[in-house]
């Protein structure tokens, strides 16, 4: 039975290689593009979710408490993706082997899309009571198992696919679809609280860019479907042995490795988180400030956060990758120590916090993902990089935000610029102990 499934199952890959197939030659640029794409598709259903999170949930889902504590159950809800997400990667990496990549990336895509979708479609505690944050919590578990499930290994494919002194030019391109989606997810937001009254906002209009994020992840299916289904990129694939190994026996041979490259990155992860949903939530809560005003400012930080990445790229090559994350690392523990001030200053501190922060993140974050890929070589790079991903996002990111804002409304902000050290002072331990990252910079 077995023999007679697998190659049945491959069959839509094949045609679609059949189709897709317009040449031989893969080069690095549509690596890139394809990279790119499914990255800013990702983390635009990220920042939809995170921004609703705060703008939206609290009210919506848990109109029985107060508004900070409705954030803060928000954020629990939040977190529920992180910790999903290693189990997505753990089945579907099983599906990869069994059904190839194609049918892996086209059942992930679709459970994200259609969880998104789905909390688009979601009634509030009015109508249904409890159940409205049971489902949520069940359609955010989802988006995670979907997000462990469309890594697709390209960005590795580009990391081998360049000349060596390119590396961290090339390391740096999936990084940049964090702030690209950023700046479409908080323009979108932007623009319906500020056209809109709050009981419309909140009734119908925080609902749209979820169904916008559904189609986003249709077109980029397809656009990463077209590339990995090709035989090029098959043979490619199988000649740099980036093909999904069993992960018990990647977790055996390299468990040391997957828990030092998941703390490397960890600076520019809760960072991440700092500059992102933690503020958007401070200033919602603690000044009367309009939500659309600081999504510009966001807006425009992660900008700011595109132009940075782009130069990690160009230090990377030259000083190496491990001392720019090393610097950037120690420079965001100086940034910890004053951020709290600048971020309770009023506008002009929260723009100055957001263009410093951005700036710091672009550098750092910038070569996160090729620090997570360097680890490993041979057939532990695609397994090993995935599993690395989910772990370095579950400790550095998942909790970021609900630690952060419990820890600022116990103890004021100067908390937050602790939290934002202990990661910057881990990473900084992390690049110490990891051998195998500084023989690679």
């Amino acid at each position: 039975m077995q023999a007679t499934a697998t190659p049945s199952s491959r069959a839509i890959e094949v045609d679609a290689g059949r189709i897709n197939a317009k040449h031989n030659e893969v080069t690095s640029g549509e690596i890139a593009i394809g990279v790119v794409i499914g990255r800013t598709s990702e983390f635009f259903d990220f920042f939809v979710y995170a921004i609703a999170s705060v703008l939206v949930f609290p009210t919506l889902i848990f109109p029985f408490v107060d508004r900070l504590t409705g954030t803060l159950y928000s954020f629990g809800l939040f977190a529920l993706a992180f910790v999903a997400r290693p189990l997505g990667s753990v089945l579907f990496l099983a599906i990869d082997r069994a059904y190839g990549r194609g049918t892996k990336l086209t059942i992930a895509l679709f459970l994200l899309g259609g969880a998104t979708v789905s909390i688009g479609f979601l009634p509030g505690y009015a109508t249904v009571g409890v159940w409205a944050a049971i489902l949520l919590g069940l359609f955010r578990v989802a988006q995670g198992v979907a997000l462990g499930g469309a890594w697709d290994g390209l960005s590795s494919l580009l990391a081998l696919n360049v000349p060596e002194h390119r590396r961290g030019w090339y390391a740096m391109i999936p990084q940049l679809g964090a702030p690209l989606g950023l700046m479409v997810a908080a323009g979108l937001f932007a623009y319906f609280t500020a056209t809109l009254s709050a009981v419309d906002f909140l009734d119908w209009g925080w609902r749209y860019p979820f169904f916008v994020a559904f189609a986003i992840n249709v077109v980029a299916l397809f656009a990463r479907l077209r590339i990995v289904s090709t035989k090029a990129y098959q043979d490619l694939f199988e000649s740099k042995a980036l093909q999904p190994a069993l992960v018990l026996q990647i977790v055996r041979g390299q468990g040391r490795t997957i828990v030092i490259g998941a703390f490397a990155p960890l600076a520019s992860f809760a960072l991440f988180h700092m500059v992102t949903v933690f503020p958007l939530s401070w200033v919602f809560l603690y000044t009367k400030a309009s939500p659309e005003r600081f999504l510009i400012i966001e807006l425009l930080g992660a900008a700011i956060g595109v132009a940075a990445i782009v130069v990690s790229g160009y230090l990377a090559d030259r000083i190496g990758r491990r001392y720019l994350l090393g610097v950037s690392a120690a420079a965001i523990a100086v940034f910890s120590g004053f951020a709290p001030q600048l971020l309770a200053a009023g506008e002009a501190g929260e723009i100055a916090f957001m263009v410093l922060g951005f700036a710091l993140l672009g550098l750092s974050f910038g070569q996160s993902s090729g620090a997570v890929a360097s680890n490993f070589s041979g057939e532990a790079r695609y397994t090993g990089a995935a599993l690395t991903s989910d772990l370095a996002w579950l400790v550095g990111a998942g909790f970021a935000p609900l630690v952060a804002l419990f820890l600022s409304s116990q103890f004021g902000l100067i908390a937050s610029g602790a939290y934002l050290l202990s990661g910057a002072l881990a990473t900084l331990v992390a690049l110490g102990l990891n051998r195998e990252l500084a023989s690679k910079a």
